[in-house]
């Protein structure tokens, strides 16, 4: 596959003024180079290729959100390269943006006071497409985010996951290779956020729109992305798919086992009991240290099982085991 998105040595610094007290000293303060330096994005490199769905993860402040900027052309990097379907956001922001779809959950794209379908017209010809085009766009977009029942409603009164529907109506408008999506169910409610999903995977899978999202919500990226990449104060901490990520943390496996009568004494071995209730006991292992046959296995030394459950640590789990180690 062809790389769609591509960073190499990326690094954004910002220039923050001395604080400084009182009137006057601010106005002087205004004509000076006194300052300091913040490094947003330190020297960070990555690869996606057309048709991946990635997650781009961090906490506040990491500098997931630079990155978008940079990508999507609204920043500059400070130094280093970035280069969005083959062209660079920088020096051909015009050409890329024809190709990118951009929404963060936060802000909108779409005029506050029109009704939904007056600003997808009005986006339509911004970017060229034809009237036979929107059309087939606009019953694609009732069918699988349902915006036909508030088309003419003013953006004003939408409800939050309306808007948020409106929005990726309008991201997509154009039909891009690339979407870019900053916090996209933010605030959202379950039945919201679970339709928005349903299309993300659609127009990924179906069509393959190459998507790169950044969220808090680790439920839409255990069900959405395939790979997810990490940064922290700035530097790509993590690449990989899921599973990578929960075995190079170590992160315990839970195993519960119920025995046909409950064992005399507490199992001993490569685990850490978490709880044991009469028959039923729950035990945390490395995965990276023993298999899970090895460790039922040995748990069958200590009484006959009747019943086995494993489940694997949540990603909200991990992520937090990371910034936290």
């Amino acid at each position: 596959m062809q790389p769609t998105i591509e960073t190499k040595n990326v690094t954004k610094r910002f220039r923050v003024a001395k604080a400084r007290q009182g009137f006057w000293n601010t106005v002087r303060g205004l004509f000076s180079n006194e300052g300091r330096d913040i490094v947003a994005v330190d020297d960070i490199s990555f690869t996606i290729e057309e048709g991946s769905f990635v997650g781009y993860l961090g906490p506040n402040g990491a500098g997931k959100s630079t990155t978008i900027k940079m990508m999507t052309g609204i920043l500059h990097p400070t130094s280093g390269e970035i280069r969005v379907a083959g062209m660079s956001p920088q020096h051909n922001r015009k050409e890329v943006a024809r190709r990118m779809g951009v929404v963060f959950g936060q802000r909108t794209q779409l005029w506050w006071d029109l009704p939904v379908r007056d600003s997808l017209e009005l986006l339509a010809a911004m970017y060229r497409v034809s009237g036979p085009d929107l059309q087939r766009s606009m019953r694609t977009f009732d069918e699988t985010l349902e915006i036909g029942p508030f088309l003419d409603v003013p953006v004003r009164k939408l409800s939050l996951g309306q808007r948020m529907r409106a929005d990726l109506a309008a991201a997509l408008l154009h039909r891009p290779s690339v979407v870019f999506l900053d916090e996209p169910t933010i605030g959202l409610d379950v039945v919201a956020k679970s339709g928005i999903r349903r299309f993300l995977r659609e127009i990924n899978r179906k069509e393959g729109v190459t998507i790169l999202l950044t969220t808090h919500d680790m439920d839409d990226i255990e069900q959405l992305c395939s790979r997810v990449i990490v940064i922290n104060h700035g530097r790509l901490v993590f690449d990989g798919d899921i599973d990578h990520l929960r075995t190079s943390l170590g992160a315990p496996t839970l195993l519960t086992v119920e025995y046909a009568t409950a064992p005399a004494s507490s199992p001993i071995g490569p685990w850490n009991v978490v709880e044991q209730a009469g028959a039923v006991v729950t035990v945390a292992f490395d995965r990276t240290a023993c298999t899970a046959g090895e460790v039922i296995a040995r748990l069958s030394q200590f009484g006959e099982l009747r019943d086995v459950h494993m489940s694997e640590p949540n990603i909200e789990t991990v992520i937090e085991r990371m910034y936290t180690g």
